[in-house]
């Protein structure tokens, strides 16, 4: 018995509640920005600058919750620690401590001393706030050529009303996230930005899947008007949608459950991705699609269905 979370049968009537959604999503981004404006964001390390060593216990596994207790009695600020290809193996990172570079090489030499005689230095590096900022520029370059690039694909795949519909829903995930890190003030580094386009990618899946069933309905149900077809495309693929996100998320769970500090600001970066994913896909994408004068397509090989076989 195969198991079903929604019922294959149901007739939701989604672009009812558009208003409501369109009121709560203009809210979340308005949040999110005015939050990143007044309170701004936790810049990571790779971002603000700052040192990091590698270092490998000759001794045996790395102890990172211990070393992480004791270097953060240290007083050196943001400090962050990860196991690094082997158990035996860490990486530390250090934010940029003020004053010239005699201040980093105390600032080594004390985490040095910290780590003890079984922990060789294999690697030390100091990043430059001139590096951090080029890594924060290029960090949203790749987000917006992914965005302009996600655009493209569906102006070239549907018709340019999807294509705008498509960037809108992805823009408000981004910066609704955005708005999530500001809020919490978890640590925005580049993993945070692998996290951001993970988002954006796993979003544009979704709405690919229902802008194609709408499609798909317009050349088969000439009959129908445009808010029909779209709310039956989405109560067609509503199972698969629900599917996919209920699975992914089980994944998250277990990453933010076992895999650590370093993972969790990530996990929980995915976890609100597929959540205003969904929704976006659900409410946003189609709402906007909705207000655009869509013209049924020719049918390809299917009947137009007469108006009393509306569900």
């Amino acid at each position: 018995m195969r198991l079903k979370l929604v019922p294959s049968d149901t007739s939701i009537n989604f672009l009812k509640h558009r208003r409501i959604a369109f009121i709560f999503s203009l809210f979340l981004v308005a949040s999110s920005i005015g939050l990143f404006v007044v309170k701004g964001l936790n810049l990571g390390i790779d971002f603000k600058g700052g040192i990091l060593i590698e270092a490998r216990n000759t001794t045996g596994p790395a102890d990172i919750s211990g070393l992480r207790a004791d270097l953060g009695q240290l007083g050196l600020g943001d400090i962050s620690l990860q196991e690094f290809g082997t158990p035996t193996d860490v990486l530390v990172r250090v934010q940029r401590q003020e004053g010239d570079e005699e201040a980093q090489i105390a600032a080594i030499a004390a985490i040095s001393s910290t780590l003890g005689d079984s922990y060789d230095i294999r690697r030390t590096e100091f990043v430059g706030p001139t590096v951090g900022a080029e890594l924060a520029e290029k960090g949203m370059l790749a987000v917006a050529c992914a965005l302009l690039a996600i655009m493209v694909y569906i102006w070239f795949r549907f018709e340019w009303q999807f294509s705008i519909a498509a960037i809108l829903a992805l823009a408000h995930d981004v910066l609704s996230t955005v708005g999530l890190f500001a809020l919490t003030s978890f640590e925005f580094n580049l993993a945070t930005v692998a996290a951001i386009l993970t988002i954006a990618g796993y979003s544009i899946n979704d709405t690919v899947v229902v802008f194609d069933r709408v499609r798909e309905n317009l050349r088969r149900y000439k009959s129908y008007e445009i808010r029909d077809i779209i709310n039956k495309s989405l109560n067609e693929t509503l199972s698969r949608t629900v599917m996919t996100s209920f699975t992914t998320l089980l994944a998250l769970l277990a990453i933010t459950i076992f895999g650590g500090a370093v993972l969790r600001d990530f996990a929980l970066a995915m976890i609100w991705g597929v959540l205003i994913g969904t929704y976006s896909s659900v409410f946003v994408a189609v709402g906007f699609l909705s207000r655009f004068d869509i013209r049924h397509q020719e049918p390809d090989d299917g009947v137009d269905v007469p108006e009393t076989e509306r569900s």
